[in-house]
């Protein structure tokens, strides 16, 4: 097997191409090393330690000449550099953790490397997972393969841009407001957020603790449907936010024939609900245009498509930057420049010292959030904002369970109103980027299981994703839903120029 044919393959192919011997583990991660180098320029990954790659691939394929198979076994993954990791330092794109080496890896990492996987590396991502394009990195923004003047989508922008360009055949995301599915929708793959509590956060640099997940980024349904199975499981010995739900296999789910449905129409008597709020005139034409278009197609494919209505979708950006900024500000506290973390060179006494660390260490976002999240816990406002915030938080989510009771089984629409901007085009206005999470915030604060899917592209040809929401667990129906849509279509084969 030709070398050059690897960086093409996904998951479940190169782990059948390492296990029936046609290539290795090492092989694979050697050449997939060389192409991180060469396209070094896309800013994706943040840190490399090549020698623990090798170690790990040798590894693999020691356990694969003994006569083991596994889904993941020998496949090079790369982690989202908010998950903590031993063998490479992690910094969650901040200079506040600039050259920290973790004791422990993320039980998400220590899943994925006891199924067989390979690390690459760590990608680039938003400082501490907060921004919408990437380019809130301490240390470079990270760019879009199919247009790298644009941004690839926050805050799992690294880990979007190495599976478009493929550098990587699947990486780790998190997803706190759509961090996930926004940058998969924008770089033309497939990301799914699962339901709150399926993936440990033991060892995911916080965020917003309530609504941080963990979640899996590659080209296809079927691909995520193999790592979530591995990611996925209670861990609630060392996270307290971890649901005591059973591990399953997602990818028996992608076979599973629906009851009354034929191979002419696989998704027969699936309900697909659309939120009026979804398609109005915030909503960029070319964005709806290419959503439409792939909802008639899962009408083809036997779906039956539902108006529904989720009336406080307009309120989820004022509950989420309330929220999120409040438990950000308690998150990151610790960060004081005495235990880890940056110090600052030169200060007076221990105020100066906290003062001067925490200024120099965090980036102008970070402190935005911070603020905003003290000054809602405050006292006299932490009753005005962040408790009637909590307050319209469940409310959004009774929106949800209204709709899945009654009137359909998933809800669908774009993932964001329009495609990616242009670097630097919405730094000056931090309101922009926040109201570019119109579509994805209510899920999280629900805590609903999301993904996005390629359904087409759109101005300046560039990708756009339809967004699928289940209920809680339902993570295996949206796999099963985007794996026919993908069957029927090549918008998720698409690669982009160069690449």
């Amino acid at each position: 097997m030709s070398a050059t044919d690897l960086h093409q393959m996904g998951v479940a192919e190169l782990a059948a191409a390492i296990a029936d011997k046609k290539t290795s583990a090492v092989e694979a991660a050697q050449h997939l090393l060389s192409r991180a180098k060469v396209h070094e320029g896309l800013g994706a990954y943040l840190a490399f330690n090549e020698d623990a790659t090798m170690a790990q691939a040798k590894v693999a394929d020691a356990r694969v000449a003994a006569g083991e198979r596994g889904a993941l076994l020998g496949v090079p993954l790369a982690h989202k550099d908010i998950f903590v990791t031993t063998d490479f330092p992690t910094t969650a794109g901040s200079r506040m953790l600039e050259g920290y080496q973790s004791p422990f890896d993320a039980t998400v990492v220590q899943r994925l490397a006891a199924a067989g996987a390979v690390t690459l590396g760590k990608l680039n991502c938003d400082e501490f997972a907060m921004g919408s394009g990437n380019d809130n990195s301490a240390y470079a923004p990270a760019h879009n393969p199919w247009d790298t003047a644009r941004v690839p989508g926050g805050s799992s922008g690294g880990s979007a841009a190495a599976v478009a360009a493929r550098l990587v055949p699947a990486a780790t995301g998190t997803d706190t407001g759509g961090s996930i599915r926004q940058p998969a929708s924008f770089t033309g793959i497939t990301g799914i957020k699962p339901t709150y509590g399926r993936c440990s956060r033991y060892g995911m640099v916080a965020f917003a603790s309530s609504l941080d997940q963990a979640g899996p980024m590659a080209r296809s349904a079927a691909d995520c449907a193999v790592l979530l199975s591995a990611m996925a499981g209670p861990d609630i010995d060392r996270d307290s936010t971890s649901l005591d739900h059973p591990a399953e296999n997602y990818s028996l789910a992608l076979a599973q024939p629906r009851v009354g449905a034929s191979a002419a129409l696989p998704l027969k008597g699936l309900r697909i609900g659309l939120p009026k709020e979804f398609f109005g005139e915030g909503c960029a034409p070319d964005v709806l245009a290419t959503v439409r278009a792939a909802l008639t197609e899962y009408e083809k494919l036997g779906a039956t498509l539902v108006d529904i209505s989720l009336p406080r979708t307009e309120l989820s950006i004022p509950v989420y930057y309330v929220i999120a900024p409040a438990e950000a500000s308690s998150n990151l506290s610790r960060f004081d420049g005495v235990k880890f973390g940056h110090r600052a060179e030169k200060f007076d006494d221990l105020n100066d010292m906290y003062r001067k660390s925490r200024s120099e260490g965090f980036g102008p976002e970070v402190q935005r959030r911070i603020m905003i999240g003290t000054y809602v816990l405050s006292h006299g406002y932490y009753d005005a904002y962040y408790l009637q915030a909590q307050k319209i938080r469940r409310l959004i989510a009774q929106d949800f369970q209204q709709a899945f009771a009654s009137q359909c089984d998933v809800i669908a629409g774009p993932v964001a109103p329009t495609v990616a901007w242009k670097i630097g085009e919405k730094s000056a206005d931090p309101l922009a980027n926040y109201l570019a999470d119109i579509y994805t915030l209510s899920t999280s604060l629900a805590g609903l299981p999301g993904m996005s899917v390629p359904a087409g592209f759109g101005a300046g040809n560039m990708p756009v994703g339809l967004q699928l929401v289940g209920n809680y667990f339902k993570e295996g129906e949206l796999l099963q839903a985007a794996h026919a849509f993908q069957l029927a279509t090549d918008w998720h084969t698409r690669t982009p120029e160069g690449f």
